[in-house]
């Protein structure tokens, strides 16, 4: 009987390389949600850790774990859904409440120690722009938050869609309206950010049309991308690289 479960699963739900302290569980349990009690939910996942951390969930949380088989280019999971669903509503509540917190020091001269999670790291003077520095600074911090939430954003979007994704880089830069008014030399003009601006590279054996549409989706779904267009203007292409 369990074959039969495992080549009629009620629903798929594909979680590409996530793992399930990343997102994984709330996908699953998002596509659990619909189902009865009793019916079987397929997941599929590339990432290794998953064989050892979903049949613990499911003993956590009441549903039977059904076993595994490899599929294409993937790993094929099955869950039979149990009774206990009260935690799907407050694991998601949780998620879209939840805060990021850092705790910064004043160090040794120009620079500061930021505490996130369990990293540490050090950041330079707000703009400094010299060729060599100490430490980066909160400008250099900032085009890699932006850079790196859609380089991320888009491999995770394309792992769960199964797009083979060969190399991927993303180059940008900006520039203040007026950096001598960030450094009291000048009383004169705004220290804002005037434009963001670069190319997004991928080179993939997908189509064009899927490419463009997961682009489109990685800008649409970016917080760093979304909180910033609302207040710089934004021009990063996107080129595919043959």
């Amino acid at each position: 009987m369990k074959g039969d479960l495992m080549e009629n699963p009620k629903a798929v739900c594909d979680g590409g390389d996530l793992d399930c302290g990343s997102g994984l569980l709330l996908i699953i349990k998002k596509a659990m949600d619909p189902l009865l009690n009793g019916e079987v939910l397929e997941v599929r996942s590339r990432e290794r850790t998953v064989a050892d951390d979903l049949p613990a969930w499911c003993r956590m949380v009441n549903h039977e774990f059904l076993g595994s088989e490899p599929g294409d280019n993937t790993t094929r999971y099955f869950i039979r859904k149990g009774s206990k669903q009260e935690e799907l509503v407050a694991d998601l509540d949780a998620a879209k409440g939840y805060k990021w917190n850092v705790r910064v020091q004043g160090e040794n001269a120009l620079s500061a120690k930021v505490h996130s999670r369990n990293h540490t790291f050090i950041v330079g003077q707000p703009a400094d722009f010299s060729p060599k520095v100490e430490a980066p600074s909160a400008m250099d911090y900032l085009l890699g938050a932006l850079a790196s939430d859609l380089a991320v954003g888009f491999k995770v979007q394309a792992s769960r869609r199964n797009f083979e994704i060969d190399q991927l880089e993303v180059s940008i830069k900006a520039g203040l309206e007026n950096v001598l008014y960030h450094l009291e030399i000048e009383n004169d003009g705004s220290p804002r950010i005037q434009e963001i601006k670069g190319t997004f590279y991928v080179s993939s054996p997908q189509s064009e049309h899927d490419l463009e549409k997961l682009w489109k989706s990685t800008l649409e779904r970016s917080p760093i991308y979304q909180t910033l267009t609302q207040s710089i203007n934004i021009n990063i292409q996107f080129s595919i690289v043959y």
